[in-house]
């Protein structure tokens, strides 16, 4: 049985648990998070806890014990605190402006990027020291928040020769030597 399922996971005094079925509702000063799990575990709840338990002794039950509970852990920790990623655009005109609920980029395309944001998502624009755009992604989803992060980056993955493109910010990039004339 996992270690870290048979620990309850502690709710703060500002939030609010609700379980129907195999359905979580959690709900605090972030925002909201709900999220359906695997029938393989039972979950309840009472005034500050809530418990998970493998339904059977089988091998999915074990693995979505400890999963399940790790998950719903980090949504508690999502509506009390939420979650940030810091996107940082590296390259000469590469741009980003919020347009309303949409992200407007610029990133060296003969087309603008408009990436539309989703709901529960807050991102802002700003610039760091050396003048890069630098984009935060919050939200109390924690898989939301990585797959927004995710999906910004994934317009144009940080090349290896002259370290253009969009980057967490920290992330480190392999530089590779060009071609060597004779």
């Amino acid at each position: 049985m996992s270690r870290i399922g048979k620990l309850p996971v502690i709710i703060p005094d500002k939030v609010k648990v609700s379980v129907q079925g195999n359905t979580v509702l959690i709900e605090g000063p972030k925002g909201k998070v709900q999220k359906a799990f695997d029938s393989s575990v039972a979950i309840t709840s009472d005034a500050k806890n809530v418990h998970v338990k493998p339904r059977a002794e089988s091998r999915v039950a074990h693995a979505n014990h400890g999963t399940a509970r790790a998950v719903i852990n980090n949504m508690v920790f999502g509506v009390v605190n939420g979650y940030s990623k810091d996107l940082e655009i590296q390259g000469v005109g590469f741009k980003a402006a919020l347009k309303g609920t949409v992200l407007d980029l610029a990133l060296g395309y003969s087309h603008p990027i408009n990436y539309p944001i989703p709901a529960g998502i807050k991102i802002t624009v700003g610039e760091n020291a050396q003048k890069n755009p630098i984009i935060k992604v919050e939200g109390p989803d924690k898989a939301l928040v990585g797959q927004v992060a995710a999906d910004i980056r994934h317009f144009y993955p940080v090349e290896p020769y002259k370290g253009k493109g969009v980057r967490i910010t920290g992330q480190y990039v392999r530089r590779k030597e060009g071609k060597k004339t004779a």
